[in-house]
């Protein structure tokens, strides 16, 4: 019994609430919103600049896993069509027509699109910023939704350069130099230099603290919990969010009960539980396929504290 009432005393202080009644009431808001809060992320630009791969590198598929949006050298999205991320079904990445179309004309590409379907707008390009680019900024910006500008393949750009001599830093400061010049009219907006295939190179995670900072707190949580592990500090801030939620899955499920108290059940909703912890241990990427793909990607010390969190005890009903 003291047990159990010390873990309540515990759960009670990770909610920041001063009695049990209001706690519940804040778990079940939090679960609520773990569980229904959507985000629904555009991904745009011209043909051929590598919207599709950035859609699958955020949903953690290389182009050839089932389920990835297809990729090519001619343009193969025709209307905008959602993928939805393969662990967290309440996160949509959405890869729209290239800008210039025969069916997408720069003019009416917002509405075409339904422009208000989508939390905010990543523009990709491959090399300069096209007017077509510049205009749909514009466009986006009248429209109130948050946008921001992705140069993808760089590391085709790095080993390209290299091979004339020029170092990684002096190609980077070039594209980056590029880039500003091009968007100097629009304030200029920040500009992130990322490789799909090579999410912990370059700026993919300035692009996330962007993205982080600019959406709601809901929202926010929503996001870290998507995004695929690719360094110690994407691993460990996921960490951080989902335990943040473990008490209110704690709380919500009656896993920790104080009897008798209204409202709270007495049993572990084992359905409840059992559901968040496949959530953490896909998005953790703990599966043999997902720890697979990653011993590719990154040094075997981020592997290895992978693997750590899959050890760690998690059994919320005692």
């Amino acid at each position: 019994m003291a047990d159990q009432q010390d873990d309540l005393r515990a759960l009670l202080n990770d909610s920041g609430e001063p009695t049990l009644e209001r706690a519940i009431a804040k778990a079940r808001e939090e679960v609520d919103r773990l569980d229904n809060v959507t985000l629904n992320i555009a991904v745009t630009g011209e043909t051929g600049v590598g919207k599709s791969s950035f859609v699958n590198a955020i949903r953690g598929l290389q182009d050839t896993d089932e389920g990835a949006a297809p990729t090519g050298v001619t343009e193969t999205t025709m209307e905008p069509t959602m993928y939805p991320h393969p662990t967290m079904p309440n996160v949509n990445l959405w890869d729209l027509p290239g800008i210039g179309t025969i069916h997408f004309k720069a003019q009416t590409y917002m509405k075409d699109v339904k422009y208000q379907n989508y939390d905010f707008f990543i523009i990709a390009s491959a090399g300069r910023f096209r007017e077509n680019d510049m205009m749909l900024a514009n466009e986006i910006k009248k429209k109130k939704k948050n946008f921001y500008f992705v140069h993808s393949k760089t590391d085709i750009d790095v080993a390209n350069e290299e091979r004339k001599g020029v170092t990684e830093e002096e190609t980077l400061q070039k594209i980056r130099n590029n880039c500003l010049e091009n968007l100097r009219t629009l304030g200029p907006p920040p500009v992130f230099l990322i490789s799909s295939h090579y999410l912990e190179r370059f700026d993919f995670q300035e692009l996330v603290i962007n993205l982080e900072r600019e959406l709601p707190d809901e929202k926010r949580d929503v996001l870290v919990m998507s995004l695929p592990v690719y360094s110690k500090q994407s691993l460990d801030k996921k960490y951080n969010t989902f335990k943040k939620a473990a008490w209110a899955v704690a709380i919500t499920s009656g896993a920790i009960a104080a009897a008798p108290v209204p409202g709270l059940s007495l049993a572990c909703d084992v359905a409840m539980v059992v559901s968040f912890l496949t959530k953490c241990y896909y998005s953790f990427g703990l599966d043999d396929r997902s720890l697979e793909k990653m011993s590719e990607r990154v040094n075997k010390p981020i592997l290895q504290m992978q693997l750590e969190y899959l050890l760690l005890p998690h059994d919320l009903c005692s």
